[in-house]
């Protein structure tokens, strides 16, 4: 629907239900539709590199090619076969890293199904520990050193680096602060972390996917934006 502006896919929504959490986004269908039709027009490309189930929840991580490129994670909420609940992330492309690593590359299988709670509890301790109360002494036992494979577009492979770029961040006047864990969802080795708090004083949302293998961390992708001053929102339904 965004690449053809074609309003009839937007029917999986339930218009009387529908909740938009986009603070740019009217609320409704009907919003869609014409965020969509007014998109088609940039001649857009959309690829969706992973997508995730957890219950009621559907999660993926997209690429966005309008009138600039973009990369975001879309978070909806289904009741039966109808979409009630949407929020996003949206990150403008930056890279690659000096690792060579994209926002969107590596693998996108999902295994491990088995583990999906344990590995959903491990990135909620993660986020309480080393993002929220900023423990980095504990960041060893969530992270495999020799195999982390970094997609930020600033950070490099390896738990050195992250390290590292974690330590600046906290010691520079707090300039990256997460506040608080709203959400985290899961499917398999997969688990994405959406929190809230701010970037070098800007209020924002943090959107962070980890690939979990035998207990501990070896990827992460992620997406940060700033979220609007409440004058401007286009719904009242808040970002998270």
């Amino acid at each position: 629907s965004i690449e053809t502006g074609d309003p009839a896919p937007i029917a999986v929504v339930n218009q009387e239900q529908y909740i938009q959490h986009n603070p740019q986004t009217h609320e409704g269908s009907e919003g869609l539709e014409a965020l969509f039709k007014r998109l088609s027009k940039t001649s857009p490309r959309v690829n969706i590199v992973r997508a995730f189930e957890d219950g009621n929840y559907v999660f993926a991580h997209t690429e966005y090619d309008f009138a600039k490129s973009n990369i975001g994670f879309e978070v909806f909420r289904f009741e039966g076969e109808h979409i009630v609940e949407h929020w996003d992330n949206i990150q403008k492309r930056q890279g690659p890293n000096e690792s060579g690593r994209t926002m969107v590359d590596g693998p996108t299988k999902v295994t491990d199904h088995a583990l999906t709670e344990t590995n959903r509890k491990l990135v909620r301790a993660f986020v309480r520990d080393i993002l929220i109360r900023r423990q980095l002494e504990k960041l060893e036992s969530y992270i495999n050193g020799g195999r982390f494979t970094q997609h930020n577009p600033q950070i490099a492979d390896g738990l050195s680096a992250f390290r590292s770029a974690l330590e600046a961040k906290y010691s520079n006047g707090f300039a990256m602060e997460y506040d608080r864990s709203h959400r985290v969802l899961a499917e398999g080795n997969y688990v994405l972390s959406v929190s809230e708090g701010s970037l070098n004083g800007v209020h924002s949302s943090f959107y962070d996917l980890f690939r979990v293998s035998k207990g501990t961390f070896v990827e992460h992708w992620g997406t940060i934006e700033a979220i609007p001053p409440r004058n401007e929102w286009k719904n009242d339904n808040g970002k998270f």
